[in-house]
């Protein structure tokens, strides 16, 4: 939008075009914003009021629809203008089940209906907005659901997932195939036997799940639900509403809220907390998408053209600056966490988002409940409409504390950089890589022994504590590790391949940051080689649970790391300080090797001198420790920590090829 058009559009209305004239504005500064809770439906069986934040509009109406989806308006409502351009109307009579859209008048031209911009409830597709009462979405035993204990942010261990990929293969023996209810699913396994949907996360040990996009986003039809659909859904649409295409009944509002209440309960009664994926930095749509129609141009930053700004790569760039923008992502993010329970957020392309902002949202989350993690990615797909020092940016993370970041030059070092597929790293035996994987396993914190590597890549300190920084080798995004590796070491075996991936989530899991698994990847899980798989069909995304039968061993070794992590803190210190302290890097002989020992009990654990190595060599490896006498806990791909594999007497490890060893005194 140019500055002629924008003057415009603010300018004061001529006489006789309506009752109201809205100010002329300046600047997007001088919008005013409205102090109250920004809501735009309050039911009661007395009457509903409406109220939609429109500063510049010249007349605003609500319409009332009998269904979310065709047939004409029943009654059509002209609101008044209140206080900071709040728009308001209150209609009496008991409106639930009815289905409502907003329509404002803007610079003489009547913009479009829209559910508003903080609809909590909307009919199919998300079209039209929804009169209800919470309250009678929330399931038996919602009042007395609790988030899991958790001491530490350190303690975490993720596992992101997307539900559809998670619980649509037929071999899973789940009824509610890729739906919320997926999760609320017990006693489900394969027909050998094998463990699945909460069963399997729960065998799994992981105490975080982290769902992808699921918020009413655009790009599923729910009125077609048996025509194959998938998207992994980072196009929002209602930022406030569950997506129906993972409801049983995407029609009626309150089957996707209460389904997705009864998924949460039950992952919380398994001891699993439930991260969100959320993606403000963009929306699906600018030109006749809900904000542009309720206040054109106020929730996207322009380029210096008047074009919307496109930092996200998705042909916008939200301006979390502006203090309604702001306004509106603390009480979406506070909404989740209140209503749905929900105990963390990961920020789609955090970099695009400033630290103002990130820091508004962690406060608000503390006064709830200060165990709600945070973290996103800590970077743009281009450079923003704000200064670098502005933006929460990865190498800004120290100015946003609670916050964490992905490390992205951990899983570079560990598999390859992002953007060549054909490159590997560390795991397959790259040289040059050493340095960054210490610059992992101490998670980002400034060590004395961390140094730039050796292909002249800086590794510059950016977290201030370990719990700032995520630990992982795989995510949605780009290939999974098996497919990385598969591309990277071409006509390497099966074993090989199981090999390699249980190094490289050695890493992951013995480091101080917070670790990050990508669903699937316990067992082999591939995606055919494809990375960018946001719309793939089932036939690439889902993943295949025969693997846990022919992977069994993978998925015992990733079990075993984390039982490990969980039984003994020296793994997750959580302070700096102490790791600077007990975490030592040993030296090691050869090229491609990694070790460290974590010295003396650091945070009472019960072992002593815990000692790591990680070989990724094709050949075996001594490494010279302190004389002793040592207990196995890791060895040649397996994991043992209720009787262990065996003793080591004296002052050297031996580790075989491509492996990782683990003693302890």
């Amino acid at each position: 939008m140019n500055l002629k058009s924008f003057l415009a559009m603010s300018m004061l209305v001529t006489a006789g075009c309506s009752s109201y004239q809205p100010k002329e504005y300046r600047s997007y500064d001088e919008y005013p914003v409205y102090e109250g809770k920004w809501e735009e439906m309050v039911y009661s069986p007395a009457a509903t009021r409406f109220a939609l934040w429109a500063p510049t509009a010249q007349e605003v109406r609500v319409l009332l629809y009998d269904e979310g989806q065709g047939g004409s308006a029943v009654r059509m409502i002209p609101m008044e203008v209140g206080e900071s351009g709040m728009w308001n109307i209150s209609v009496e009579g008991d409106l639930k089940g009815k289905f409502y859209t907003f329509n404002a008048k803007i610079n003489d031209v009547w913009q479009g209906d829209t559910p508003g911009v903080m609809a909590k409830a909307v009919g199919v597709n998300g079209d039209r907005a929804a009169v209800i009462d919470l309250a009678s979405t929330n399931p038996e035993g919602w009042e007395n659901d609790v988030r899991p204990p958790l001491k530490s942010f350190s303690d975490i261990v993720i596992y992101e997932m997307h539900h559809r990929d998670f619980s649509i293969d037929t071999v899973a023996g789940i009824r509610n195939r890729g739906k919320f209810l997926a999760l609320t699913e017990e006693g489900t396994h394969t027909y050998l036997g094998e463990k699945t949907g909460i069963d399997h996360l729960k065998e799994l040990g992981v105490t975080h799940v982290h769902l992808l996009p699921s918020f009413d986003f655009s790009s599923v039809d729910e009125t077609k639900p048996d025509v194959p659909q998938y998207n992994w859904g980072y196009d929002p649409k209602n930022y406030n509403v569950p997506e129906g295409s993972y409801a049983t009944d995407p029609y009626r509002p309150d089957v996707r809220i209460r389904e997705f209440k009864q998924m949460v309960m039950a992952l919380h009664r398994a001891g699993i907390r439930v991260i969100m994926d959320v993606v403000y930095n963009h929306t699906a749509t600018t030109e006749g998408g809900n904000f542009e129609r309720t206040v054109p141009g106020y929730f996207y930053r322009q380029d210096k053209d008047g074009k919307f700004a496109n930092a996200s790569g998705c042909g916008n760039e939200t301006a979390s600056e502006r203090a309604m923008v702001r306004k509106y992502m603390v009480e979406s993010v506070t909404y989740w966490a209140k209503e749905y329970h929900v105990d963390g957020f990961r920020f789609d392309l955090m970099g695009i988002h400033d630290i103002e902002t990130m820091n508004a949202i962690r406060k608000a989350l503390n006064d709830i409940d200060p165990t709600i993690y945070m973290y996103g990615e800590g970077w743009a797909a281009s450079a923003p409409q704000l200064p670098d020092d502005r933006l929460a940016m990865k190498a800004n993370t120290y100015k946003m504390p609670g916050i964490a970041a992905f490390s992205d030059e951990f899983r570079d070092s560990l598999r390859g950089a992002w953007g060549d597929d054909s490159k590997g790293a560390f795991v397959i035996g790259r040289l040059g890589h050493a340095n960054g994987i210490k610059f992992g396993l101490a998670g980002g914190i400034r060590h004395a022994q961390v140094t730039n590597d050796t292909l002249g890549h800086a590794l510059v300190s950016w977290a201030l504590a370990p719990s700032q920084f995520i630990s992982y080798v795989s995510c949605h995004d780009d290939l999974c590790i098996t497919d990385r590796l598969k591309t990277t070491l071409p006509g390497a075996s099966v074993q090989e391949l199981e090999a390699l991936l249980k190094l490289a989530e050695t890493a992951v899991l013995t480091s101080q940051g917070v670790p990050f698994i990508f669903a699937g990847d316990e067992v082999m899980r591939d995606k055919q080689g494809v990375g960018n798989s946001y719309n793939s069909p089932d036939e690439i995304n889902a993943i295949d649970w025969h693997n846990k039968t022919s992977h069994r061993g993978v998925f015992d070794y990733v079990k075993g790391l984390i039982a490990l992590r969980k039984a003994h803190p020296a793994f997750r210190m959580g302070d700096a300080d102490l790791i600077r302290e007990h975490l030592e890097f040993l030296e090691t002989p050869a090229s491609n090797v990694v070790a460290f020992r974590l010295k003396g009990s650091p945070c009472n654990d019960s072992w002593i001198n815990t000692t790591v190595v990680l070989n990724a060599r094709t050949e075996p490896v001594k490494i010279s420790v302190p004389a002793g006498k040592y207990w196995v806990a890791c060895r040649d791909g397996k994991v043992d920590l209720i009787t262990g594999l065996g003793m080591i007497v004296g002052n050297q490890l031996q580790v075989a090829p491509r492996s990782a060893l683990i003693v302890h005194q």
